[in-house]
């Protein structure tokens, strides 16, 4: 017959009981942050869709439009909106 060998026990989970009972507490740090004024979302969307259509509009029209005296400026506008519009989207909440 096999003897059989004790195989050691552990020792609990106190440790991570009170790590959770910690974690749960709600500090300054850790409290809800204001979220964004109802017109961020439209504004923020808005500013990335013109961007597109700006740009868009450059290239299908060859340049003579949206406004032709500028030229390839054009392309840094509507890139700039769409710029403006991710940065927004940075700090949504």
């Amino acid at each position: 017959m096999k003897k059989e060998t004790a195989v050691p026990e552990s020792r609990g989970r106190e440790g991570a009981k009170a790590r959770a009972q910690r974690t749960s507490e709600v500090g300054p740090a850790t409290q809800k942050l204001p979220s964004n004024p109802s017109w961020f979302v439209p504004v923020m969307c808005g500013l990335m869709i013109v961007g597109v259509l700006w740009v868009a509009t450059f290239y299908v029209t060859s340049g003579a439009l949206p406004i032709r005296p500028i030229g390839y400026w054009n392309l840094g506008i509507g890139m700039g909106l769409i710029m403006a519009g991710f940065l927004m989207a940075t700090r949504w909440r």
